[in-house]
């Protein structure tokens, strides 16, 4: 029988992945050009922080669920306060570009700092033991984001290094939590990490970052295609010991941008991942080809904004890559998911709603006899009003209900409220 082992420690590392800074902030980097002008050097950034509060399922009625989200009280209550970043962390990215040869060239450095108390090591593992949330302890950096690029406009352009990866990445891109807090994840909790989940599992698995080597190319009237392979990443729950990966892994992403005025435009994209999984266990070796696709499309009015997306997984899991994907020796589990999303701007105040479910199915009979409290379903939905008091602050408020279910037909249900403060350059 395959154990399951789904708790607080893998909170961390899938939401304090962050997103770049660089990618959510407002314009105004900071822009240095060298003597002669032939490089540029620039740095931006965002530091957020939000009062989190959640009312948790009481312990009394909370039902066990193998891979869900949603927290549960304890003997002392079911409330939980948190001072601590949201599904940001704090950033400052910093960026080199130049043209030789006719050749566009450029790096770029991220640094992601949290606010939350650290002494555990790994800031993304912050829940997976030792001294954590103590006096005289610190906060720990997160380096998520190292990369170069060189191309042409005719040619396209080569990226090489540790960036964001293509699966998933649009729709926690336009979530509107990402300045936000959304689902609290291990800030309902006794050892916060650097972020919170935002919408991570509830409609969506976690992008993540990645070690990769992608070519995009031109821009052929608002369509592009991406197209590389990544380091591949072990799973995070398959029984035995992981082997050394075969082959690389592999994903594309292609968009299309067509806008209508200078105020309105649609845009798409669809992605896929494929990765094999390479284990041995009980003495012998077991392997399964894990894979993805998403489809995400937004229009945008003027002031109003929707957006739709859908995830399929096979053997691909919940929540994050290759989590609860498969059963026993590599029975793969299929998964879904999407997260709709509708927000309008009156002035310098935006009013968002979002709403978003992600799914996982039994592999087979057997894994349904040996784990009959696996999650079913993560759901969660999410008000918001983010008011930009300037060009580059913004205070925010977000009520966020989440529920979790088993395939018993237990549920544990959370509300979460949280207030903050946003300020990026």
């Amino acid at each position: 029988m395959k154990k399951l082992c789904v708790t607080q420690r893998f909170l961390g590392p899938l939401a304090a992945g962050g997103l770049l800074a660089a990618l959510a902030a407002p314009a105004g980097a900071v822009d240095i050009t060298s003597s002669d002008g032939s490089w540029t050097f620039s740095a931006s950034g965002e530091i957020n922080v939000d009062y989190i509060f959640s009312n948790c399922e009481s312990a009394s009625s909370a039902v066990a669920v193998a891979g869900g989200l949603t927290c549960t009280g304890t003997a002392s209550g079911n409330s939980v306060s948190n001072i601590g970043n949201g599904l940001l962390p704090a950033s400052l990215a910093f960026g080199f570009k130049t043209t030789q040869n006719g050749i566009d060239l450029s790096a770029h450095f991220g640094l992601f700092p949290g606010i939350a108390t650290n002494d555990g090591g790994s800031p993304n593992l912050q829940a997976s033991g030792g001294p954590t949330n103590t006096a005289l302890g610190t906060t720990g950096l997160d380096i998520r984001q190292v990369y170069l690029t060189f191309g042409t406009k005719d040619a396209g352009t080569i990226l090489a290094g540790r960036n964001i990866g293509l699966f998933g990445a649009d729709v926690i891109l336009n979530d509107m939590t990402l300045p936000g807090v959304g689902a609290p994840g291990s800030a309902a909790g006794p050892a916060p990490s650097n972020t919170t989940l935002g919408g991570i599992g509830y409609g969506y698995i976690y992008t993540d970052w990645l070690a990769q080597i992608d070519y995009t190319t031109p821009d052929f009237s608002g369509f592009q295609v991406t197209v590389g392979a990544y380091d591949p990443l072990n799973s995070l729950s398959d029984e035995g010991t992981p082997d050394p990966k075969k082959a690389p892994g592999f994903h594309a992403k292609a968009t299309l941008t067509l806008p209508f005025s200078d105020t309105s435009k649609f845009y798409a994209s669809i992605a896929g991942i494929t990765q094999k999984q390479y284990q041995e266990f009980g003495g012998g070796t077991y392997n399964y080809n894990a894979s993805g696709v998403d489809v995400f499309a937004k229009l945008d009015i003027s002031d109003l904004e929707v957006f739709g997306y859908y995830y399929h997984g096979d053997g691909l899991g919940t929540t994050a890559l290759f989590l609860l994907g498969s059963y026993a020796d590599g029975q793969k589990r299929k998964s879904d998911g999407y997260l709709a999303q509708i927000t309008y701007k009156i002035g310098t105040v935006k009013l968002g709603v979002n709403y978003g479910e992600s799914k996982l199915d039994y592999a087979n009979g057997a894994d349904a006899a040996a784990n009959p409290t696996l999650v079913q379903s993560n759901k969660k939905a999410t008000g918001g009003v983010y008011w930009s008091l300037t060009k580059n602050l913004m205070l925010l408020a977000e009520y966020s209900n989440t529920k979790s279910e088993n395939h018993s037909g237990g549920d544990n249900t959370a509300n979460t409220f949280n207030i903050g403060f946003y300020l990026g350059f």
